[in-house]
Order: structure tokens, then sequence, then C-alpha cells
């Protein structure tokens, strides 16, 4: 009685209407999530879980809906790779202790991706909205709804896409149009034609950061917000709520999900000792 009274709470307090079918269906789920968010927060771990809105969903559900890179059918482990230049920090020596590009102002508040697997158009935007802060000073919120929208010649919108192609479009298409100009839906529209046609911000190519290297990524990040892809596609991070994430759920490796890298802390001896994830 005690879990399903809890459950009613939770449905109330996010507002999550359920037919009386489909409550029995889903309490079921949230009795298996409360039970593994209890469980992981009594072991010894370097993060807590927390419930949250995606409280009576199963982790395939909320990894078809909220992890959208769509890394497999792109292949971006293994397929080509289409960044337009050399890594140009490769010859960076000195870095500093740590950085954090949200204290340094070149990140735009978080920002709600919704029930649309659009993470691979935030995070292209977390970069190019980063590097172009640094360069004029102006931090400009740039528009996801345009490359959800408008680059469909390979990425899939709501459905999932990468970065590196979204690099590309906004390179061919001379920029991106911002924020408040093509706001976001949380959904896959009708190319705006009139709004794509009044960019912003503007780049000349990208670079991919070499993979599984530590040393390259901090280089990157020490000189500008990096998009990144992530493996959230577990329970763990499905309810994620403070300190750092470890191990074969936060590295990147069978990536479903992007964000973008906004900042690190290196651990005593050099190397990585955790990343900050602009997530969104």
């Amino acid at each position: 009685d005690s879990l399903w009274e809890l459950y009613e709470r939770w449905r109330s307090h996010h507002t999550i209407a359920r037919s009386f079918e489909e409550k029995a269906k889903r309490f079921n789920v949230f009795k298996h999530n409360v039970r593994h968010i209890h469980e992981t927060n009594k072991k010894e771990k370097p993060y807590k879980l927390k419930l949250n809105k995606f409280g009576d969903m199963t982790t395939e559900e909320f990894r078809r809906s909220y992890a959208g890179s769509n890394i497999k059918h792109h292949r971006m482990l293994k397929g080509e790779r289409r960044a337009t230049g050399k890594f140009m920090y490769a010859n960076v020596n000195a870095l500093p202790t740590s950085v954090d590009w949200r204290k340094n102002g070149a990140v735009t508040p978080v920002k709600n991706q919704g029930q649309c697997g659009s993470c691979w158009a935030f995070s292209t935007v977390v970069a190019v909205e980063g590097i172009n802060q640094i360069r004029t000073k102006e931090l400009t919120s740039l528009s996801e709804q345009e490359l959800v929208d408008c680059d469909t010649n390979e990425n899939q919108g709501c459905s999932g896409g990468l970065m590196d192609l979204a690099f590309e479009f906004i390179k061919e298409k001379g920029g991106l149009t911002s924020e408040l100009v093509y706001p976001y839906q949380a959904s896959d529209e009708t190319c705006d034609k009139n709004k794509e046609n009044a960019p912003v911000v503007s780049i000349d190519g990208h670079e991919d950061v070499p993979e599984n290297s530590e040393d390259d990524l901090m280089k990157a990040v020490s000189h500008q917000p990096v998009s990144v892809a992530i493996d959230a596609g577990s329970s763990d991070f499905q309810f994620y709520s403070e300190y750092e994430l470890q191990g074969s759920d936060a590295f990147c490796r069978a990536c479903v999900a992007t964000s973008g890298t906004c900042g690190y802390e290196s651990a005593d001896g050099g190397g990585l000792r955790h990343v900050c994830i602009c997530d969104h």
C-alpha cells in the first residue's frame, strides 16, 4: 500500500496521467525502479540515484525516448570520419588543472530536450555556442529546432542523429539561427526556410578528438566546450542525482546519448579525475 501511495504522489507531483489499465502496468515498473534506486544508494558508489520524472519508465523506454544519438545507425564508432581538419590541439602541453566553461560564461543555461531523441542537436549546439562565446565574448543561445527540422538529409530529428553531420550542415548552410528566432518544440516539424535563412553564428569546420585519449580530450576541453557521446542507456544514468558517475556507466563506449563536455578536473599525477557534462 505504501508503494502505491508513493506512486500516486509521484504521479501527482509530475502531473503524469495514466488510465487504470496503464497504471497497473506502470506501477510494476515503478516498483522495480524504486527498489533499484534504494539498493544502489546502499552501495558504496561515488554517486547517488533519485526518483525523478522517469520513475515509471523502463530503461529501454528511457533509452528510446531520450537517448537519440542513433550511433549504431550512423556507425559512428567504426564508420567514416567526416571531420574537416586535423586535431588542432595535438601539440598543446601545458594544461590547467581544472576548467569550467560554465563559470567562464561560455555555456547557456540548461535546456530541456523533452521526449525527443534530439540530444545530438543539443550536443552540437553546446559546442558551437561555446566556441562562438570564446571568440566573440557574446553568448548566444542557438536553435536546436533548426537542426531537428532542417538537417534531415541523413540525421533523423527526434529519431536520432550524429553531431559530425550537424556540424557539416551548419557549415554548408552558412550558420545557425538563434533559439529566439527558431524556438525548440521537442518534435519533428517542417523546416521553416525563412528562419533557417537567418543565421547568427557560423563555423568554418570541425575536428574529431582522437579516440580513447583522455589527454587529447583535456587538451580540447581546455580550449572550448566539446561535443561528446555518452553511454546514458543504463538505469543508473536514468536516475542519476549527484556526485560522479564512473566506470562503464559513464565513459564513452557503445554511446547512446549526447551532450557537451564543458570542463574537467585533473587527477593527481595527471589524467582525468572527472569531466563536467553540460546535460540537457
